[in-house]
């Protein structure tokens, strides 16, 4: 009996595992097709095909999005948030589907399109060629800022249209995606350690920059220790106050003896009539 649930216990943590790859691998191939949808604008629409396939590149965050896959660069700024054992097994893990639906897709589809393979060659060579180690790493920091919030924007107001301005503002600038990377460099057929290198610097770049916002917020929502309030005094007692003797028209002295508790005015001590004053006859008295 204890073989079996020890065996079903395994079996469910091997599906578990394989769903988080699964789900990142999904994210991979969608953004090996806005990648491949960009390959092909900026290659056969030279100069306003680096626009038209920055704008049709959002069609795969969108989609992930709203199905809910598992992209590294979308789930890396809530790690400050949500830390568990879980949700660092679902982000890295993401990570490794990503990276194997990238580069599944990037090598069938430089095979079945070569002119794709031709656009991303010139593209990952530039690379290469034209950043200084540094430099990429910064471009990777900015594209993780608009990223997250792009992601973040359609996750609390539920609207694409931080992925609608924040994913072609981080192509046209030229920032650095890794995931997007992953399916250039492999749509090129260019492996070697230098461009292993490129992808671990820009993986760290999104990383950084997608926890810039929500560290900064973390910060800025400490409270400073709250001060005990002193104890509030005790008003319900009631006010004690020295009688006070008055003289009535008899000569007969009276005292105040009623005092009004709190938020009552004090009350009037009442003089007594005066014999003088006492009504004499009925013909004053009002009818019952």
């Amino acid at each position: 009996m204890k073989e079996r649930q020890t065996k079903g216990g395994a079996q469910a943590t091997v599906l578990d595992i394989l769903k988080k790859i699964i789900d990142g691998f999904l994210a991979g191939a969608l953004i090996s097709i806005g990648g491949a949808v960009f390959l092909a604008c900026y290659g056969e629409m030279p100069p306003i095909g680096k626009y038209v396939g920055a704008v049709f590149f959002c069609t795969a965050l969108l989609c992930i999005c709203i199905k809910g896959f598992s992209l590294y660069t979308g789930k890396i700024g809530y790690v400050l948030e949500k830390h568990s054992k879980e949700d660092i097994s679902v982000m890295l893990l993401g990570l490794l589907g990503n990276f194997i639906g990238t580069v599944a897709c990037g090598y069938l589809l430089a095979a079945a399109v070569p002119s794709l393979k031709d656009a991303a060659f010139a593209l990952c060579d530039g690379k290469l060629q034209s950043q200084e180690w540094w430099q990429t790493l910064v471009r990777a920091f900015f594209c993780g800022i608009l990223v997250f919030l792009a992601v973040d924007i359609y996750r609390n107001h539920k609207t694409p249209l931080g992925v609608v301005f924040c994913i072609p503002a981080f192509i046209l600038s030229g920032y650095e995606h890794s995931i997007a990377d992953m399916f250039y460099f492999a749509a090129s057929g260019i492996a070697s350690g230098e461009a292993l290198l490129f992808i671990w610097l820009v993986i760290l770049g999104n990383s950084l920059g997608g926890l810039m916002i929500p560290a900064l917020k973390l910060v800025g929502a400490k409270k400073p220790a709250a001060t005990q309030e002193p104890a509030a005094q005790n008003l319900t007692a009631p006010h004690t106050a020295p009688s006070a003797p008055f003289s009535t028209k008899d000569g007969t002295r009276s005292e105040a003896t009623k005092y009004a508790t709190k938020g009552a005015s004090v009350s009037s001590p009442a003089e007594p009539l005066s014999q003088a004053e006492e009504p004499t006859s009925d013909e004053n008295t009002p009818a019952a």
